[in-house]
């Protein structure tokens, strides 16, 4: 059986593999979204980023929290899940501070609106109370033929 995680995944485009989401904390479906992503310290691009001193890299960060925001879009309850929904743009992005092997990143994604194809998404990082990014993103899908 597919946990809701699982199955609001699914509707993503990425592999387990390049997946920054470990847990869904709070899931109001197309509107707004909390979830949870433990850096472990084992992940192979800490070995590189930086050696003797790892932190998870910033566009991951912004990565981690557009997969949230794919994940709150797909599962709206009024609207379809959009084929092919990928981050398309970053406005106002701040990285405010590092994640660090053994922390637990906490991610929040809220629809800031929609239209046809695209949708616009609030997106914050933290660790513990420290907020280490803010964004702005854009996700958009495939048009209909």
């Amino acid at each position: 059986m597919m946990s809701d995680l699982d199955k609001a995944l699914s509707l993503l485009p990425h592999g387990p593999e390049f997946r920054f989401l470990d847990r869904l904390t709070q899931l109001d479906g197309g509107r707004s979204g909390e979830g949870e992503y433990r850096l472990r310290g084992d992940e192979p691009f800490l070995r590189g980023h930086f050696p003797g001193a790892p932190i998870f890299p910033g566009v991951l960060l912004a990565e981690a929290a557009a997969q949230l925001a794919g994940v709150v879009a797909q599962s709206d309850p009024k609207i379809p899940p959009l084929p092919g929904l990928k981050l398309t743009a970053l406005r106002n992005v701040k990285i405010l501070g590092a994640v660090k092997p053994g922390e637990t990143l906490r991610l929040h994604a809220e629809i800031a609106g929609r239209m046809e194809n695209l949708v616009q998404v609030k997106a914050t990082a933290r660790v513990g109370e420290a907020v280490v990014l803010t964004a702005d993103l854009t996700l958009s899908g495939d048009r209909a033929p």
